[in-house]
């Protein structure tokens, strides 16, 4: 049994990608899905610093971009049993499942992480004092005239909303 699973923002290091590209294959992977994201994934995955591959709107393309190669890489052509992903790994995930196409995760993490990377800029920050009322502070949260695309405010079931669920069935009660 094959379990594949892909992780979530934060798995990224500085220069985790360099030795997936003598893997052959990688590096065409890896350049196709730069073109779909719009950012060279071969070069934050490689030479980037920490800081560069920590913006929300780098980081997940990159993550999901790295364990579509590195899926690919590793099931030389056996199909996963299973796959999971943490977070934006889902997207991965999905793809393994084969739910979501290689391209339509691309994409759509393309979004997400602008989305996700705009949500929680300083400029959307209100200020705040800390409940001791000593030292100021700043928190990230998205500004009351935020408008949230319909992608972004969908549940995720595959961008469709979930069924609706009859008062009193089990799943009823879960916070979901």
């Amino acid at each position: 049994m094959l379990i594949i699973t892909a992780p979530g923002q934060g798995a990224q290091t500085p220069g985790f990608l360099a030795p997936w590209l003598e893997v052959p294959g990688v590096a065409e992977r890896l350049g196709a899905a730069s073109e779909l994201a719009g950012c060279d994934l071969i070069r934050y995955g490689t030479t980037a610093d920490a800081d560069e591959i920590r913006d929300t709107a780098i980081a997940q393309p990159l993550l999901v971009a790295a364990a579509l190669a590195a899926a690919g890489a590793l099931a030389g052509g056996v199909h996963a049993d299973a796959a999971a992903g943490h977070s934006v790994g889902e997207l991965a995930a999905g793809v393994l499942a084969g739910v979501l196409s290689a391209d339509d995760a691309i994409r759509l993490v393309r979004v997400r992480g602008a989305a996700m990377a705009t949500a929680s800029s300083p400029s959307e920050a209100e200020p705040t004092t800390s409940t001791s009322g000593r030292r100021p502070s700043t928190i990230a949260r998205p500004s009351r005239t935020t408008r949230w695309s319909s992608a972004m405010r969908t549940r995720i079931g595959w961008l469709t909303p979930a069924p609706a669920t009859p008062r009193g069935s089990p799943r009823a009660s879960l916070p979901c």
